[in-house]
């Protein structure tokens, strides 16, 4: 059994029960991102896992076993009483479309791997464009989705964009979609080596809200709120309230050391004075840490 059509499998199996990656992960008691590995198929089952899965699937589908994954598509589509589908179920129609990235594969690898350090609830602060000397919040959700890419939900104050997090040599890579204008917006954000991350910061680039939309960057810190339920649903209600706060941080209440990190003096003048000649977010400079235990 080719890694990729056992995973076009799996994801059938996996609607056809109205089951997560997250619940299947923690029916079977192993971690999230080996499910993702199975899910975009970049490895197969163990026997074991392969037996343990099987025993699971059969326990809701009645004769459900092992040599039934030997089945095509149809075969399984069949089997599981599902309308069969209309369209292939190959990783390429999974994949949301877009631009043909290079090195993507490495890109996904690199998701699978790590994207459970990142799944979550966060909520950022940045300076806020239309008001200089203030800030605001973002209310964010991550989460793996079942392309096998990590999907980002940004809202705040009515604004929401819609994207994907691509995590890549130690960064997150951003690119998301701003639904009401259509404007783009992007970050690259410091990643972390822990478990589960705590606090991100990076740089933001995207419209302003202004007559002519104009291109703004600015720094940015993300701090974890909350996990996420394993309830695909529950969540999604979650952070639709959570947009719907009012995203004005309010006088005084960003504590100083964090302004510092985010408003910088940048230019020529600085650069003379041994500062920083343009808007970055160096590693040596870095709040981007793991959860602390405790």
């Amino acid at each position: 059994m080719q890694s990729q059509l056992f995973a076009d499998k799996l994801t059938l199996v996996l609607k056809s029960l109205s089951m997560t990656r997250s619940h299947l992960a923690a029916e079977l008691a192993v971690d999230k991102s080996i499910v993702g590995r199975w899910m975009t198929g970049r490895v197969e089952p163990s026997n074991h896992n392969l037996a343990r899965l099987t025993e699971l699937v059969a326990s809701r589908v009645r004769g459900f076993r092992l040599i039934d994954w030997e089945r095509d598509i149809g075969g399984l589509e069949g089997l599981l009483g599902v309308e069969p589908s209309n369209t292939s179920l190959s990783r390429s129609a999974r994949l949301p479309p877009g631009l043909p990235i290079p090195l993507m594969d490495q890109i996904m690898d690199g998701t699978a791997l790590r994207a459970h350090a990142y799944e979550g609830f966060f909520r950022s602060t940045r300076p806020y464009a239309q008001r200089p000397g203030h800030f605001i919040h973002d209310q964010i959700m991550m989460r793996l989705d079942d392309t096998g890419l990590l999907r980002l939900i940004m809202g705040t104050g009515g604004v929401t964009l819609d994207g994907w997090v691509m995590p890549y040599q130690g960064k997150l890579f951003v690119i998301a979609t701003e639904l009401t204008s259509g404007a783009l917006g992007f970050s690259i954000l410091n990643g972390v080596n822990a478990i589960r991350a705590g606090m991100l910061d990076g740089i933001l680039l995207n419209c302003a809200l202004d007559v002519g939309h104009s291109p703004t960057a600015c720094a940015i810190i993300v701090e974890r709120t909350g996990d996420l339920s394993g309830d695909v649903d529950e969540d999604d209600r979650r952070i639709k309230a959570l947009t719907a706060l009012d995203p004005f941080a309010p006088d005084g209440s960003v504590p100083a050391d964090i302004v510092a990190h985010l408003v910088r003096d940048i230019g020529p003048a600085q650069l003379a004075l041994g500062g920083d000649w343009l808007l970055s977010m160096p590693m040596v400079r870095s709040l981007a840490r793991g959860v602390v235990p405790g």
